[in-house]
């Protein structure tokens, strides 16, 4: 028996639906009027399952308020259901084709509902977004210095010293997160072990790769970008890159790497590795430890409950 799924194409202003297998089309406001009316127009047609992509944050209202209203969600990759429009065909690109075809990968993956973020996760990666942005800002406004006069400087100093404030506040707010959640506190006791890594690594790692020590090592480091894909034919077998991934985690276990495995890299340049295969090694190797050691946390918090 078929499901009946809701493909949804997101803009920042719109959320185009189609209904599969039966073909129904509707667009609705991307507000929450609009998604109240779209999680209507899906219970009417008896829908069981809406499949979106991650589209720049425009769909996190979308998603949690569709869970609230009892409507399950799942999230499809992006680059993948492109693949998939191009392989069924679909070089087109409207917002109404890309509804289309978000459903009927659904349908063909049979993708599965993806459970919402807890409160806590929701703010401690909103926390963890801004303390980035500020950071940026920060690193942005000291590189001004060099090239201005003084009263430019002075100028620059005084947003410096207010980035500063609004950083340790961030950081602070994180830290109490982190510390009031048992779970999280004990995995920050866990990844702490670790040389190298500190209190932005961990609030990085747990708001960005949250399934870190639920995976395997190779599925861990898949979805961190760090895993090579197998690229063979017949008997030529070629380079295997990585791709894809998330962008966050990949960055911040770069800069671990560079404390961690200095002895591995130098292992690596002497077996005549190339540099960004040893770039890529170096970052999957304290992924892969901090992973064990967040399974053990996790295994030894679920005993100790």
């Amino acid at each position: 028996m078929n499901t009946t799924l809701c493909g949804i194409d997101i803009s920042k202003d719109w959320l185009d639906a189609h209904i599969e297998p039966m073909g129904a089309a509707n667009r609705f406001a991307n507000d929450a009027a609009g998604i109240a009316d779209l999680a209507a127009w899906c219970q009417n047609h008896d829908v069981e399952l809406v499949i979106m992509e991650a589209s720049g944050g425009y769909e996190r209202l979308a998603f949690l308020l569709l869970w609230e209203m009892g409507q399950p969600c799942g999230m499809a990759n992006a680059r993948s259901v492109r693949y998939f429009a191009e392989a069924m065909g679909f070089l087109e690109k409207t917002d109404r084709i890309d509804a289309a075809v978000i459903a009927r990968y659904g349908a063909v993956k049979r993708l599965k509902p993806t459970p919402p973020p807890s409160a806590a996760q929701q703010r401690l990666k909103a926390l963890v977004a801004r303390l980035s942005q500020v950071g940026g800002d920060l690193t942005i406004q000291k590189q001004r210095k060099s090239t201005a006069d003084a009263e430019t400087i002075a100028s620059l100093d005084e947003v410096i010293a207010l980035l500063a404030r609004q950083s340790r506040r961030l950081e602070g707010e994180i830290a109490t997160l982190i510390d009031d959640d048992p779970l999280w506190a004990c995995l920050d006791r866990a990844f702490r072990s670790l040389k190298g890594v500190a209190s932005r690594t961990v609030a990085r790692l747990m708001a960005q790769l949250p399934e870190i020590g639920i995976l395997s090592n190779k599925a861990i480091a898949k979805l961190a970008g760090l895993a090579p894909i197998a690229n063979d034919s017949g008997k030529r077998s070629g380079r295997r890159p990585v791709r894809g991934g998330r962008a966050g985690p990949r960055g911040v276990l770069f800069l671990v790497a560079s404390i961690v495995a200095k002895a591995f890299k130098q292992r690596l340049q002497t077996a005549g590795k190339e540099k960004m295969v040893i770039r890529i090694a170096l970052a999957r190797k304290p992924l892969v430890i901090l992973n064990a050691k967040a399974r053990d946390a996790r295994n030894e918090f679920a005993n100790a409950t």
